[in-house]
């Protein structure tokens, strides 16, 4: 059962840019929350606490109880608007989660015991991360905060594909129910430099020693 996650927010009245730049000034962040059988619905958020919250992991791939105005709510976060330099937050979208329906997000994946593979310890061999985060679908209450792989006994030359994922009860792989070709690579192990075949030369049939050259002149005359 993953760990419960709550931030807080308010209902607001007041729509459209104006009001959004009005709420940022107050230190506010404008956010809508949607899905459901409910309507859209505008809300607000204190942006010092949801910042801090959004340094965490599993502000992006996790189920948040959000309490709005005293009422807890099951949402995911689908959205997020960042300042282009500035560390604020222009902007959020919620979505309603409903209990008994199937949701697809994103999860990420934390690598295990690389250093202690044969991959991991030997100087000439790179180990690349090609994902670091997998699709899944299954229930909200199956929904894992992180898939784990452990890659202890990885040597130069494996290949870990999503196939190989260890997934919880419950949880699978959309992506994988689309063929052999989707079944893409997670985890590289390869040597750092590739060994290049030098080229053959050809024979330099083009050299003619000089001495011949000038005996040929020599003919010529």
């Amino acid at each position: 059962m993953a760990t419960e996650h709550k931030i807080s927010a308010t209902g607001r009245k007041d729509e459209g840019k104006g009001a959004s730049r009005r709420l940022r000034r107050a230190a506010n962040i404008p956010a809508i929350l949607y899905g459901g059988s409910a309507a859209p619905q505008s809300i607000q958020l204190e942006h010092e606490k949801t910042w801090l919250a959004s340094q965490n992991e599993w502000f992006y791939s996790s189920i948040i109880d959000l309490d709005l105005d005293g009422k807890v709510q099951k949402v995911l976060l689908r959205d997020m608007q960042r300042h282009p330099y500035k560390q604020i937050i222009m902007h959020l979208d919620f979505q309603r989660v409903d209990e008994n329906q199937a949701i697809r997000i994103a999860v990420p994946l934390h690598f295990l015991n690389e250093d202690k593979s044969p991959a991991g310890k030997s100087a000439d061999v790179v180990v690349t991360h090609e994902l670091n985060e997998v699709e899944v679908s299954c229930l909200p209450k199956d929904l894992p905060e992180f898939i784990e792989i452990d890659l202890s006994a990885l040597k130069v030359g494996d290949i870990v594909h999503l196939s190989d994922l260890k997934l919880p009860k419950g949880v699978e792989i959309p992506e994988l129910k689309l063929g052999k070709e989707h079944d893409v690579a997670i985890v590289i192990a390869k040597h750092g430099k590739e060994e290049v075949e030098e080229p053959t030369e050809a024979p330099a049939a083009a050299e003619v020693p000089a001495a011949k050259v000038a005996k040929k002149d020599e003919e010529k005359k």
